[in-house]
């Protein structure tokens, strides 16, 4: 049992199917570890087919290769839910290569535009059309840099658009009954701080209010509810999960 995951009272996904991307390996796959102990049958949505296997087989999941820039992985991804209304989708799949924008190559750009903006476009074609009448929950992740000017990070608005996309969307499929939020996660302890140096790490750190680095479970959490009937009235919304650096 993860730490943290029992202390989530009265959240329960029994049977409900959930789609989670990017959470092959590393921290994201903490979500998938989560849902399924709470009785989520989950997809293990990733481009990395080794580590996605073995997290599908530890936790009882199924896994399916999907790259979040193309159609036909979504296409194929609906085809394997079958019958099976979808209830939840978290679109983690993200790029993260700091640089200034004269130093960006637009072939780069052009991936991490890709990556992070226009598989969200994708994820919310394919859960509206695999939800079923009593709709869902789309949980995309944009970044604490898509809520404020960023030095250094050329694709920073590749994060505000998944914002904007987000809202877009909360318009369009509402009627449908589907909620459809974004998470802004700041200084989490993931592989992504890897790029920083330490002396960054803990300067950027003593910036936050609450005085420390977030770690995994606390954006777990804050999925886990926004996928729950918990969040059942909430849509269009954002979350910053970043100890106050925002404010």
């Amino acid at each position: 049992m993860t730490p943290g995951q029992a202390d989530i009272p009265g959240v329960s996904f029994c049977g409900r199917l959930v789609v989670v991307t990017g959470s092959a390996r590393g921290q994201v796959a903490l979500q998938g570890r989560h849902l399924a102990a709470l009785g989520a049958q989950v997809i293990v949505a990733d481009i990395f087919e080794d580590e996605g296997r073995v997290l599908a087989g530890e936790i009882g999941a199924q896994f399916v290769r999907l790259d979040v820039t193309s159609e036909a992985d979504w296409e194929a991804l609906q085809a394997q839910c079958g019958d099976r209304p979808l209830h939840g989708l978290v679109n983690n799949a993200g790029l993260y290569r700091p640089e200034t924008i004269p130093n960006t190559t637009p072939e780069d750009f052009d991936l991490q535009y890709k990556v992070n903006q226009f598989s969200t476009y994708l994820d919310v074609k394919f859960a509206e059309a695999a939800m079923g009448p009593e709709g869902g929950s789309i949980v995309n992740i944009s970044s604490l840099a898509g809520l404020r000017a960023s030095k250094g990070i050329a694709h920073v608005g590749t994060k505000w658009a998944v914002r904007g996309m987000t809202k877009t969307a909360a318009r369009e499929l509402g009627p449908r009954g589907i909620r459809v939020n974004s998470v802004d996660p700041g200084i989490i302890l993931t592989p992504m701080l890897d790029a920083w140096s330490d002396e960054d790490l803990k300067t950027r750190t003593a910036q936050v209010p609450l005085g420390r680095t977030g770690l995994p479970e606390d954006v777990v959490h804050t999925l886990l509810f926004l996928l729950s009937d918990f969040s059942r009235y909430i849509s269009g919304a954002e979350i910053a999960i970043d100890g106050g650096l925002s404010v």
